[in-house]
């Protein structure tokens, strides 16, 4: 069970990362917090995009964490002239391996600065989860990173 809900996990990451035919919309990046480790970003239009992260979550014993996003941007709330900086939320799942697998559902709320200059995005996110495999349980997470645009 373990093995198939990875490999799930994995080609949906890697079947969104497919869509990045055109530079800047493919960002790959650090995340810290909880959890903290590789983060990419894959916009499929100016509103809509998909985050996924590689990354250790310290909390409990500690373990290899991984999720998918599919997020929503508004950019109507903050106005400036030189970035992009929206507002995005969305749903997505993770896995955590530690001594059983853990599956939840996730409900990140974040803002995103942008550059129009620069290919470079700083990121800050909380994340209310909602752990349904092995037990329910509510989760909170979160963090602060920034991405690279190829």
């Amino acid at each position: 069970m373990k093995k198939k809900l990875i490999f799930i996990l994995l080609f949906f990451i890697v079947g969104n990362v497919s869509f990045a035919n055109t530079p800047g919309n493919f960002g790959l990046g650090l995340i810290l917090g909880e959890p903290t480790g590789l983060s990419l970003k894959v916009w499929q239009s100016d509103y809509i995009a998909y985050d996924a992260a590689l990354a250790w979550s310290f909390g409990k014993k500690g373990n290899v964490h991984i999720h998918i996003d599919y997020l929503l941007h508004n950019y109507r709330i903050i106005r400036t002239a030189n970035s992009y900086t929206p507002i995005y939320y969305g749903i997505g799942g993770r896995i955590q391996t530690q001594d059983e697998t853990a599956l939840g559902v996730r409900i990140p709320l974040g803002i995103n600065f942008r550059s129009r200059r620069i290919p470079i995005d700083i990121f800050l996110e909380i994340v209310p989860t909602l752990n349904i495999i092995p037990k329910t349980e509510f989760d909170l997470e979160g963090g602060i990173g920034a991405r690279y645009y190829f």
